[in-house]
């Protein structure tokens, strides 16, 4: 249930070495990643599917999932039809990618709006809000303390983007980054002030 989480933390630190040696903004080229990355995701929940794996629940609302007895856990190898959990998170991320876009094309034409990092924030957020309640209809997810480990994963990163849009908007200031803002750049938090 946290491989994705592990795999956006590793390609968070494969950026962040990247964007450190070609000096560039680590927050600008996360920006950039950040829907084609939730896009990737979307379609890579199919495998799920595929696979047999990663359902939740037994269901009969009338898009429920049939699943082999095989890969069915033992306590319930008696139910035949399971909510498909990768569908709805499918669909998710296909609506924080709609959001994501939206937001990019928007900061294209308002760039002194849109701040350095807030669509990584964003998608923090968004995808993590998704995936915090998902998580809650799996039955094969690792749990601490009543709830999933990738449910309290989803909630730091809640967390974090929240804290990191406060930063940005609330107290104005550009986020922590591995090259200094630009003149231009510091020259626009100026101005918004």
């Amino acid at each position: 249930g946290i491989a994705i989480h592990g795999a956006v933390i590793g390609g968070a630190i494969a950026a962040l070495i990247f964007a450190k040696v070609k000096k560039v903004s680590f927050w600008q080229l996360a920006d950039i990643v950040t829907p084609g990355l939730i896009l990737g995701q979307a379609i890579g929940r199919w495998g799920n599917f595929f696979n047999s794996e990663a359902f939740g629940r037994p269901t009969n609302l009338p898009w429920k999932l049939y699943i082999p007895p095989s890969r069915r856990p033992p306590e319930y190898i008696n139910y035949d039809y399971f909510h498909p959990t990768f569908l709805y998170e499918s669909i998710w991320n296909l609506l924080v990618f709609a959001l994501l876009l939206y937001l990019f094309f928007w900061g294209l034409k308002n760039p002194h709006r849109l701040k350095v990092g807030t669509i990584a924030l964003v998608y923090l957020i968004a995808y993590s809000l998704g995936r915090f309640w998902i998580e809650g209809l799996r039955t094969d997810s690792l749990m601490f303390m009543g709830l999933r480990i990738a449910q309290i994963v989803s909630l730091g990163a809640i967390a974090l983007g929240i804290f990191g849009l406060v930063w940005l908007y609330i107290w104005q200031r550009p986020l922590p980054d591995v090259v200094s803002p630009s003149r231009q750049q510091e020259q626009n938090f100026l101005d918004e002030r």
